[in-house]
């Protein structure tokens, strides 16, 4: 594109996967002018709200973002939601190319009896909660009870058992979010369970994260010894040197299983069993598991139910198997994989492509790979985005943006003002000895903020 006509891109999404897009569109040579919107003020997605309070070295690729976030061509509009503040339809007449970065931010979900009890949530919520997201810090977490039960073997699984067994003052320097602290100060838990419905060769856990929830302070890891022993089929699967990270699970299981009873907070993990009832008439008391066997030839191994029935008696449980993404008005959605459809980020409905409409990160593959496989997955789609875009006619781009929020009402917020808001949330922190006290709700950022005339 010349000078006269440059090429105007919208993100919506403010994450890795946005952020990532906008480098490789900022960086590819082209003139390009690159907008994200945001449907909080804040920006950073996950890396600020799914990334565990305890874990600050995991938050670093936000001074990554904040370089992006600086170039001249860059502009961020934050506290605009796409679908309610401003359609997809609305930003491709003012864009070139709407990219779609906005993730998977819905828990998948477990249709099983009582599932709706007091008690029970998903992992999705309590993260949140404590990471101080808008979305969930009026949530209310029982921790009253002595057992609390999470169902999911993978690493958010593993986020949401460190925090409930961890020795509180190593959260209170954290920015955990001061409601959050609060009640995990008063919390009675002593036992939680980790179960899975495949076996310890099967886990999802990243040996790291395994190692680390054996190693808490005050706090003992077991494994079923029984449960621990591998099938022929598991055990040729471990032999696959791409396995390397399920067979150092599997040692770690192997340890766990040895460990001597503790006297302080115990986490167990089971395997092969899939719950079917959560149990309980005013609130979760228990639930309800039919054990598995594992059937199949390796790397294809799937757990069947037999009729053998286990009962854990609990008080709290969080579900932890997976996220999926929302319809977004506008934008083909294949409801049964949780993506939209697309080849290679070019967004197809029926099969063909949808001109000028993209998509990245979760939204695109699904919610796997960890924050910097986010990357090359965005320079794919941007790759493409740039080829498809050639002698294109001329489009308003942010200006346009700004008219239509104007006009609507909407109070924007750019990023300028989202380092004011940041600046305010360090030094909240600093007078608590942590590094930042977030707020927890869109008015108390905007608050912060002069009014914009």
């Amino acid at each position: 594109m010349s000078a006269r006509c440059p090429l105007h891109i919208v993100i919506v999404g403010s994450g890795p996967s946005g952020f990532y897009a906008a480098e490789a569109l900022l960086r590819s040579g082209c003139d390009v002018r690159v907008d994200m919107i945001e449907r909080l003020p804040n920006p950073y997605g996950l890396v600020r709200s799914g990334v565990a309070p305890d874990h600050p070295k995991l938050k670093q690729s936000i001074s990554v973002y904040h370089g992006i976030a600086q170039d001249e061509y860059f502009s961020f509009f934050g506290n605009v939601a796409a679908g309610r503040d401003v359609s997809i339809a609305e930003l491709q007449g003012r864009y070139h190319a709407v990219l779609l970065a906005c993730g998977a931010h819905e828990d998948r979900p477990l249709t099983i009896p009582g599932i709706g009890l007091p008690g029970s949530h998903s992992a999705t919520e309590f993260v949140g909660w404590y990471n101080g997201h808008p979305d969930f810090c009026d949530h209310a977490f029982d921790l009253s009870c002595e057992t609390a039960v999470i169902i999911g073997q993978g690493n958010v699984a593993a986020d949401v058992c460190r925090i409930l067994a961890k020795p509180i003052d190593e959260l209170r320097t954290s920015d955990i979010a001061e409601h959050a602290l609060d009640a995990l100060t008063a919390s009675k838990i002593k036992e939680i369970f980790v179960i899975g419905r495949r076996g310890p060769a099967h886990a999802k856990f990243t040996a790291k994260e395994l190692r680390e929830l054996g190693s808490i302070a005050g706090a003992t890891a077991h494994a079923s010894a029984e449960e621990c022993i591998l099938n022929e089929e598991s055990r040729i699967e471990l032999e696959d040197r791409a396995n390397f990270n399920a067979a150092k699970n599997v040692v770690l299981f192997d340890t766990f299983a040895e460990q001597v009873e503790g006297h302080g907070r115990k986490i167990r993990f089971r395997f092969c069993l899939s719950p079917v009832a959560l149990l309980g008439l005013d609130r979760v008391e228990g639930v309800s598991f039919l054990r598995n066997r594992l059937e199949g030839p390796s790397f294809s191994q799937i757990a069947r139910a037999t009729d053998q029935i286990e009962t854990i008696p609990c008080g709290l449980v969080l579900r932890s198997i997976g996220y999926r993404s929302v319809p977004i008005d506008g934008v083909p959605f294949d409801d049964t994989r949780g993506l939209v459809p697309n080849r290679a980020g070019r967004v197809t409905d029926g099969g063909k492509p949808v001109g000028g409409l993209y998509v990245t990160g979760w939204l695109k593959r699904g919610p796997t790979g960890i924050i910097g496989t986010n990357r090359a997955d965005s320079i794919e789609t941007v790759g493409n985005m740039l080829a498809d875009a050639m002698e294109l006619e001329t489009k308003p781009g942010a200006d346009a943006l700004r008219s239509l929020l104007a006009k609507r009402g909407i109070r924007w917020v750019s990023y300028a003002e989202w380092l004011k808001i940041d600046a305010a949330e360090i030094e909240r922190g600093r007078k608590k000895g942590k590094p930042r006290e977030k707020f927890t709700r869109v008015d108390e950022m905007l608050a912060v903020l002069p009014s914009r005339a």
